[in-house]
């Protein structure tokens, strides 16, 4: 059957069009497996139709204005598009970052399908962001702290004034952050901590019908039928997430804490902000690197991804609510994700508002605060993981009398060292001993320059501290702890994030006790408690069950003992005695370096391919290929090893690219 008229002037677009695009996508594929990286079906065509394109004009530019396009090489034209298709795969890669390399010796994959506009699109927000961040700064008069100057004792009123209104300008992470920089007393000066302190979390609640769609794609169903009720109003809202009423079908009242659906992208933007802007602090500014103003903010910002995730929050509350003297909320997992938290409904008021329910029932208010204190300090000495963020909403008057702590999504975790100095550090004030509370300082901050003075004139600076805060007559107070913080950065210690945490929660602590119980003395209680566990780990059974661990640790040790002693002599007494040295023992270790050294070879070779050809490129005369045209000297061998060696060069230099886009290093 012949095509003609209408079925003809149809038919060849089309099969040109199959022909293209057959023609782009076995590019695409020929280019992946040079670079060494497997295109899918949606990538190669990204990659192939632009190529082709490029090599088209390319060839075009060079031969077809001088020849006119009948006169075109094919061959040209796809050694061109092939190459051009090669870089466009390169720029995808760059623009998607789709994985990383196998940990070891696989071959190098992509993911399925990049995402190169959706990531221009993210980062084009993040630059808009970006951009008015700064220029909030700018328009606040905090430019030119991002320079050498600091923000030190002497800083004027101004700035903290200024940067008060520019963190709650910027909102969201921003105001955050400001909350907890009010908690390092041991970096900032007074003025600004005063400030920072009064930093509030105005957010407005999430509309109510992308509220029900979360609820509904994480619960299975709306929430009016996972629940015999639901109050869409909320009772609290946070910049991350919002607490409703509700109740189970089984008639249990309970709190649902949803997280609002857009707080994951707009914490990861504004982390990804503060990231750049610690690294260039401390680039720029020699403050910075004193206060590790860069390690400050990772830690703030993996505090504040654990609270992206309602599943560790839920974990926070089963590790205390074992050992907790207060109650805890009961968390309901079949009805939870990491999205989604549905707990047990607390009958109480929170302290801020119990002083009239306190008052009615004559409560004692000494007990409950003894209570309390020594809740926090169990979960900080004993447990490792502690409530962070001990407010008085935080912290609940039950019907019943008992004290409740609810809120869990800012949480510290403490290792058993850091645990260990935390302890000797409250029996160094508790017995007012120097020495002792030198070690356990030393044991829990690092330098952050080197100290101008040694350890005998920090330890003498410590001795006149206690006798000047903790002499006769003197009362222990939240404010000792600030000067000591500030005693120690004058000596260029800082404490890690997780320490700022814990002493950051106990002047919390302090201002609910206050109100729970007005003139209870925290600091001489906790004193007070400090002795008593001095007493239990040094009394008769602690010391025994501790000497009989340490005996039955030791025990196959001691068995190996005289055998690999009786060895020793042995080859000493012949001679033959010698040790060896395992470099690069480690798998991970060898197949690092051999990423590295392959990658070097990789990069050498193309470079010398390329030099190599330029200069073959460069030489006249030699041996022809072809016959020479009229109006050119035809080709000749040096020229086609050359434009070989420069793309075999190309093809080198992009497969290290790759290697160093997919694992980052």
């Amino acid at each position: 059957m012949r095509l003609s008229g209408p079925g003809l002037l149809w038919g060849v677009p089309v099969l040109g069009g199959l022909f293209t695009l057959v023609t782009a996508v076995v590019l695409a594929r020929v280019g992946g497996r040079l670079l060494g990286i497997g295109l899918g079906w949606r990538r190669a065509i990204l990659a192939g139709f632009p190529g082709l394109a490029l090599g088209w004009v390319a060839v075009w530019s060079i031969n077809g204005q001088r020849h006119g396009p009948q006169m075109l090489s094919w061959p040209a034209v796809l050694f061109g598009a092939l190459i051009a298709t090669m870089l466009v795969a390169v720029l995808l890669d760059l623009l998607a970052r789709p994985g990383r390399l196998p940990a070891a010796g696989g071959p190098l994959r992509a993911s399925p399908v990049p995402h190169p506009i959706r990531s221009l699109r993210q980062r084009a927000a993040r630059t808009r962001r970006y951009l008015q961040v700064t220029r909030i700064a700018a328009r606040h008069g905090l430019s030119c702290y991002l320079g050498r100057r600091g923000p030190g004792t002497d800083a004027p009123r101004p700035l903290a004034r200024n940067l008060r209104a520019a963190l709650e300008e910027a909102g969201g992470v921003f105001i955050k952050l400001g909350q907890v920089l009010s908690t390092r007393a041991d970096l900032l000066p007074p003025d600004l901590i005063a400030e920072l302190s009064q930093l509030q979390d105005h957010v407005a609640p999430a509309d109510p019908a992308a509220i029900e769609a979360l609820l509904t794609a994480e619960l299975g169903a709306p929430p009016h039928a996972a629940f015999a009720s639901f109050d869409p109003a909320p009772v609290a809202a946070a910049s991350i997430g919002q607490a409703h009423r509700a109740r189970l079908a089984t008639g249990e009242r309970v709190i649902v804490k949803v997280q609002r659906p857009d707080a994951r992208a707009l914490v990861e933007r504004d982390l990804d902000i503060l990231l750049r802007m610690a690294r260039a602090l401390e680039a720029r500014a020699g403050w910075a690197r004193q206060v590790a103003v860069l390690e400050m903010t990772r830690g703030f910002a993996a505090a504040l991804r654990e609270e992206l995730d309602f599943g560790i929050e839920a974990r926070n509350i089963a590790a205390v609510a074992g050992t907790s003297r207060v109650r805890v909320p009961a968390v309901y997992q079949q009805w939870s994700t990491s999205r989604v938290l549905v707990m047990e409904h607390l009958d109480g008021v929170a302290v801020a508002h119990a002083e009239p329910v306190l008052a009615h029932s004559g409560a004692d208010r000494h007990g409950l605060a003894r209570g309390l204190l020594g809740a926090m300090l169990g979960q900080v000495m004993g447990e490792g993981t502690f409530h962070a963020d001990p407010h008085p909403g935080n912290v609940l008057v039950l019907r019943d009398g008992q004290l409740a702590l609810i809120d869990f999504g800012s949480v510290g975790r403490l290792d058993p060292l850091q645990q260990a100095a935390l302890r000797r550090l409250l029996l160094a004030v508790a017995r007012r001993n120097p020495a002792e509370l030198h070690d356990s300082l030393l044991d829990l901050a690092h330098l952050s320059r080197p100290a101008a003075t040694g350890d005998e004139a920090l330890e003498s600076a410590l001795a006149q501290f206690l006798a000047q805060h903790l002499g006769p007559g003197m009362v222990p107070d939240a404010a000792m702890f600030t000067a000591l913080f500030r005693l120690v950065a004058e000596f260029g210690l800082v404490f890690p994030p997780v320490i700022a945490t814990v002493f950051r929660a106990m002047i919390t602590l302090e201002g609910t006790l206050a109100r729970l119980a007005p003139g209870f003395q925290i600091i001489e209680e906790t004193s007070t408690m400090a002795a008593s566990w001095l007493g239990e780990v040094l009394g008769p059974a602690s010391l025994r069950d501790a000497a009989t661990d340490e005996v039955l640790g030791l025990l196959p040790a001691l068995r190996r003992l005289p055998r690999r002693f009786d060895r020793i002599t042995t080859a000493l007494e012949r001679g033959t005695l010698t040790t060896s040295v395992r470099l690069l023992a480690d798998d991970r270790d060898r197949h690092f370096v051999a990423s590295m050294v392959g990658r070097a070879v990789l990069a050498f070779l193309g470079a010398a391919f390329g030099i190599i050809s330029v200069m073959l490129i460069g030489v006249r005369g030699g041996p022809l290929l072809a016959p020479a045209a009229v109006g050119t000297g035809g080709t000749s061998l040096f020229h086609a090893l050359g434009y070989i060696g420069l793309f075999l060069s190309l093809v080198l230099i992009l497969r290290v690219i790759i290697a160093i886009t997919r694992d980052g290093t």
